[in-house]
C-alpha cells in the first residue's frame, strides 16, 4: 500500500489541525479506502524553511516505496506552501494560464472579483501538475520527485476532496495499491487516549488486519481505527462485524463515529425518547445550550436555558434554597443537584441539567480549586452528580465542563448512570 503523510501548512500551528481537523479526517479515510496508507500527520509553520523541511522528511524521496505527501494550506499560507514545494522539487516557480483562468472561473460563478491572491495561487512549479476539480473551485498542484509525489491542496473542503477523488485515487491504484481500507474514527468520553486505543487493539485478534491510533481532541478520545481487506466492501463488512466487540470494549464512552458530535447524539437520544430539557447554567454561561441549539431541529426537545451566574439568581429563577447555598457553597454537588431539579421543575421538562464550577483563573480554594466543576441531571427517577477537576485555563474549564455536562446527559438517557 502507499505511504501517505498529510502535512498541514497554518499560520498559527500552535493549534492542532485547527479549523482543517475535519478535512484532514476525511480525506485519511477517503486515501485509505482507496489503498494508501496514511502513517503521519504534520501541521507545520506557514514559512518556506519549514514547510521544505517538513515535505522533505514525509515525502523520503529515496525510499523504496512510492510516497505521497498531501499537503493543505489555508488562504494566508499558500505563498510560503507553493514556494516551498519549488524549492522540495528542485523547479523554479512559473504562472500557469490554466490555472488563472480555473481561478476566474471560480469567482465568476460566485458573482465577486478575482482575488489579489489569485496569481500567486497560479504559480506552478515548472513540471508540476495542475489538478483541477471537475466542478470547479480552486485548483491544487502535484510535483514529483524521484518515487516520491507532493499534492497541494486547497483548504476549501469540496474542492480538496473532488481532487482527492478524481485525481489521487486513480493514482494510488495506477501505483498498484493493493486491498482496500476502511477508516472509522471512533469518539468517546470519559477515557483517555492511550486506554481507549489499548481496548480497541485488544479487539484486533486473529485474521483481523489493522491499527488503532488514539488522540485527545478538545477532551474527548479520538480513536482511528483502519481495517485492511480484498475490497472495500469486504473492508466494510470487517468493521460491521467487529462494531459490537467495539462496544464491549469501550462501553458507554464510545459515542459517535467519523463526524458524529455530541451535541448531535445527545439530540437524537432526546428525539428518539420523546424527551424534554431544560438547562441550569453558571459557569459555562450558556455554552450548553449554545451547543445543543447548534443542531437543527433542537427545539423538539430543548425547552429553555436558565443562565444563573451569581447566588441570587441561582435562589430567585431555580429555587435553590439559600441555606443550601449558605452551608455547602454554589460550587457542589448539593447545588448542582438542585439546580437541575429547578431547573426541571419550572421548564416542566422531562430532564434538568445543570453546571456549576470555578472556570478560573481566580476563584479557588485548596477544598475547591480552579477547575473544579460539578454536572448534575435531574428526572423523574431522582438525580444524578459528577464532580470533575480541570485545569487553570477559563476557555478550557468551561468548554470541559459543557463537554461533560453532555456526556452524563447522554449516559442518563441510555439508562448507565
Amino acid at each position: 500500500m502507499t505511504p501517505i503523510e498529510l502535512v498541514v501548512v497554518s499560520a498559527d500551528p500552535a493549534l492542532p489541525l485547527g479549523p482543517l481537523a475535519g478535512l484532514v479526517q476525511a480525506l485519511a479515510r477517503l486515501l485509505e479506502r482507496g489503498g494508501g496508507r496514511v502513517r503521519g500527520r504534520r501541521v507545520v509553520a506557514a514559512d518556506e524553511a519549514s514547510v521544505e523541511r517538513a515535505l522533505a522528511e514525509a515525502a523520503e524521496p529515496g525510499a523504496p516505496r512510492p510516497a505521497l505527501v498531501v499537503a493543505l494550506s489555508d488562504p494566508a499560507s499558500a505563498g510560503a506552501a507553493r514556494q516551498a514545494l519549488a524549492r522540495w522539487c528542485e523547479a523554479p516557480l512559473v504562472l500557469s494560464d490554466a490555472a488563472l483562468e480555473a481561478l476566474a472561473a471560480a469567482a465568476a460563478r460566485q458573482d465577486r472579483p478575482l482575488a489579489r491572491r489569485a496569481e500567486a495561487l497560479a504559480l506552478l512549479p515548472r513540471g508540476a501538475t495542475l489538478l483541477l476539480p471537475a466542478a470547479g473551485g480552486e485548483p491544487g498542484v502535484l510535483a514529483e520527485r524521484g518515487r516520491a509525489a507532493v499534492a497541494l491542496l486547497p483548504a476549501e473542503r469540496a474542492a480538496a476532496l473532488a481532487i482527492a477523488r478524481e485525481r489521487l485515487l486513480p493514482r494510488l491504484a495506477g501505483a498498484g495499491a493493493r486491498g482496500a481500507s476502511v477508516v472509522r474514527t471512533l469518539r468517546c468520553v470519559g477515557l483517555a487516549p492511550e486506554e481507549a486505543a489499548a481496548r480497541v487493539a485488544a479487539t484486533l485478534e486473529g485474521p483481523v488486519a489493522g491499527d488503532a491510533r488514539a488522540v485527545a481532541i478538545d477532551g474527548e478520545a479520538w480513536v482511528r481505527l483502519t481495517l485492511q481487506a480484498a475490497t472495500p466492501a469486504a473492508a466494510e463488512a470487517r468493521f460491521a462485524a467487529l462494531a459490537p466487540a467495539l462496544r464491549a470494549a469501550l462501553g458507554p464512552a464510545w459515542y459517535g463515529v467519523d463526524d458524529e458530535r455530541l451535541e448531535a447524539v445527545v439530540g437524537e437520544l432526546l428525539r428518539e425518547r420523546g424527551l424534554t430539557l431544560a438547562l441550569a447554567e453558571s459557569c459555562t454561561g450558556g455554552l450548553v445550550g449554545h451547543r445543543l441549539t447548534d443542531v437543527a431541529g433542537s427545539s423538539r426537545y430543548f425547552e429553555r436555558g436558565f443562565v444563573v451566574y451569581s447566588n441570587a439568581a441561582k435562589t430567585a429563577l431555580l429555587g435553590v434554597p439559600e441555606p443550601l447555598i449558605a452551608r455547602h457553597g454554589a460550587v457542589s454537588a448539593e447545588c448542582a443537584e438542585a439546580m437541575a431539579r429547578g431547573a426541571r421543575v419550572q421548564a416542566r421538562t422531562d430532564l434538568g441539567l445543570a453546571v456549576t464550577g470555578i472556570a478560573g483563573p481566580e476563584g479557588g480554594t485548596p477544598a475547591k480549586p480552579v477547575g473544579t466543576v460539578f454536572v448534575a441531571v435531574a428526572d423523574a427517577r431522582g438525580a444524578c452528580v459528577e464532580r470533575h477537576r480541570f485545569g487553570r485555563d477559563r476557555d478550557r474549564n468551561k468548554a470541559l465542563a459543557a463537554l461533560r455536562a453532555l456526556d452524563l446527559l447522554r449516559r442518563r438517557c441510555l439508562g448507565v448512570v
